[in-house]
């Protein structure tokens, strides 16, 4: 399965909302993603230039986007960002596969 680290924020629209209902939005993400065959590993709450980050496991990053496409067009996120992630195992794999690759490229300026 591959990995997706997923940040975001929340829009005026999506804050006024919890004030007025608190919620667990662990839970609401979770539903979504597992709806859009997905898994939640980890969702955080942040400080800085995004609200929360979310890590999921998913076969494909199709399945990532049909759920946060759902949660986008509710207006209550924004900024919405997503990035694959490796494990160690699969960057010590790509590793050896460049080692292998090295004399099949010639660079511009050899």
């Amino acid at each position: 399965m591959a990995h997706y680290i997923v940040t975001g924020s929340y829009t005026a629209a999506g804050m006024k909302g919890m004030l007025a209902k608190p919620s667990d939005r662990e839970k609401a993400a979770r539903a979504i993603l597992e709806a859009s065959g997905a898994k939640l590993r980890s969702f955080l709450l942040t400080t800085g230039d995004t609200d929360f980050s979310m890590i999921i496991e998913a076969p494909e990053i199709g399945d990532v986007m049909a759920g946060l496409i759902v949660v986008g067009a509710s207006g209550a996120v924004t900024n919405l960002k997503t990035v694959q992630a490796f494990t160690a195992d699969e960057f010590r794999s790509a590793q050896k596969k460049a080692g292998e690759l090295t004399a099949n490229y010639k660079a511009p300026n050899a």
